[in-house]
């Protein structure tokens, strides 16, 4: 790997092309270095790890109108369309339209693949616009399974560098800014465009998709899940307007009014961004996790402890008046995003959206501590939160920054770097039960880890009520040939509700 160092430059000092960061990531996409077997192997479980978080979301109301829009657009002419989940693979829309709504459904349970450093991350989202624009030019360009995989692999080196290096939240910009810039380098790698082509993508996928996290503060919306398939459906716009030869603002990152300077660190403000050298495979895939719950990623851990300790003292959870307090010592992340040190009380409303409990740390470990399980519809419906047991459990939890645990969060070595903590049980009687944890069971280095058996049965888990039988079999047969994917069978890569499913919810009319 190297090291780029960024900084923001006046307009008077001359910053070559070749020293700017945008230009750097398109080298990178550009380069026609094969990806490893084992990152190919990853990329398929993720391909998996997608389609069975999308299976389980479709008939969700994000999820339904995002495909609603989608359908209300004819294929492009120069292609053939892209698939959309649920839907007849014979049933295409132009690919930025599937990139939008395959993006919503995979996020709206936000249950599939992670990456937390400097900033945090969802790098499965580059999959929909990649497969999307694979799926339009197959047969134009003659585009491959490998090819596929190739751009997949692109897009989460990219998202996962820049994840590495540079905070968005802090500066509360919202993560989806790095997965602009990842899938348009996906794409391009896909596509085999040239460097300056895949450089200005760049910029403009930036450019358009940089917004504030208000999206994942207070409140949260549906917007949550709407949000990365927005990026990806303009990273998908910002390759097509590259292609066609116009151009992005320059430097995007470096300029004296761009992006540093005026959204994050400010005008004295560095970055050392990590990136493959060239003819380096790009292999930052396997630095990322799935999850086995359907929550923050923060909380996988979280909620394993709390199904340890469940079954370890049982008597303990039938009254929640036998307890004092729960604190949960973790780190400056966990504790202000998803714990109390967000000071938003929506964390302890039990009418709050399922949105909001999925961030909200002190209800996803009451919840879980007192079932011994996680389920991604039922331990968020309205009837589990309101329960009066649990509220007044759950108004006992709180959480603190442990320094020690920040630094574990914020280490690059995978070998230490955890997502967990202490917690401290105080019981009414004075007694105090502890335990840590420091990663997830799921997590490469944890109890459990997942592989290729795990996410086929999490596929076929939440896929068994939407999908027939013959349907979930199929499809794990095309994902796992991604590889030998001819461009006629590209379009194979999708997933159809069984009959009537979808029938079951109207779609929504809007002006489309």
């Amino acid at each position: 790997m190297q090291l780029h160092h960024v900084r923001v430059h006046r307009s008077d000092e001359h910053l070559a092309r070749q020293e700017q960061l945008a230009w750097r990531i398109a080298e990178v996409a550009a380069d026609p270095v094969e990806v490893t077997e084992e990152v190919a192997e990853m990329v398929i479980n993720r391909v998996i790890d997608n389609a069975a978080v999308a299976a389980a979301s479709l008939t969700r109301q994000p999820v339904v109108s995002a495909r609603s829009q989608a359908t209300s657009h004819p294929v492009s002419i120069h292609g053939e369309g892209a698939t959309v989940f649920g839907l007849d693979a014979a049933r295409r829309t132009s690919p930025e339209w599937a990139a939008w709504a395959n993006g919503v459904a995979v996020r709206e349970l936000d249950f599939h693949d992670t990456f937390l450093a400097a900033e945090y991350s969802h790098p499965g989202d580059n999959i929909p616009p990649i497969v999307a624009v694979a799926q339009h030019l197959a047969a134009a360009r003659g585009l491959t399974g490998r090819e596929l995989v190739r751009g997949i692999a692109t897009g989460y080196e990219i998202q996962i560098d820049l994840v590495k290096a540079i905070s968005l939240h802090e500066h509360k910009i919202d993560h989806v800014a790095h997965l602009g810039p990842s899938a348009a380098a996906g794409i391009g790698t896909l596509l085999g465009l040239d460097q300056e082509t895949i450089f200005q993508a760049i910029g403009q996928a930036l450019h358009t998709t940089t917004a504030t996290r208000q999206s994942r503060k207070g409140e949260i919306s549906s917007w949550k899940a709407h949000a990365p398939a927005f990026a990806g459906k303009m990273a998908v716009e910002a390759v097509d307007r590259a292609m066609r030869g116009e151009t992005s603002p320059v430097p995007i990152y470096e300029g004296e009014d761009g992006v540093i300077a005026w959204l994050l660190g400010g005008p004295d403000a560095t970055y050392d961004v990590p990136l493959p050298e060239t003819g380096e495979a790009k292999r930052a895939i396997l630095d990322s996790y799935t999850k086995e719950h359907s929550a923050e990623y923060q909380a996988q851990a979280w909620i394993d402890l709390a199904r340890k300790l469940h079954h370890a003292y049982p008597l303990l959870l039938d009254d929640p008046s036998k307890i004092a307090s729960i604190v949960i010592h973790t780190s400056h992340h966990t504790h202000n995003v998803i714990g109390s040190g967000a000071n938003d009380p929506q964390k302890y409303d039990p009418t709050a959206s399922r949105e909001t409990l999925d961030h909200s740390i002190p209800y996803i470990f009451t919840v879980a501590l007192q079932d011994g399980t996680w389920h991604h519809v039922d331990s968020y419906a309205p009837a589990r939160a309101g329960r009066p047991d649990t509220v007044e459990l759950w108004r006992k939890v709180t959480t603190v920054e442990d320094a020690e645990w920040t630094r574990r969060y914020h280490s690059l070595d995978i070998a230490e770097k955890a997502f967990g903590g202490r917690v401290v049980i105080t019981l009414a009687d004075g007694e105090v039960i502890t335990d840590e944890i420091a990663v997830a069971d799921a997590h490469p280095l944890g109890a459990r880890p997942f592989g290729r058996a795990e996410y086929t049965a999490k596929f076929r888990m939440l896929a068994a009520d939407v999908l027939e039988p013959a349907e979930i079999e199929r499809f794990l047969d095309v994902a796992q040939r991604l590889l030998e994917l001819q461009p006629d069978e590209l379009g194979q890569l999708t997933i159809v509700a069984a009959p009537g499913v979808l029938a079951q919810v109207e779609s929504p009319l809007g002006i489309f």
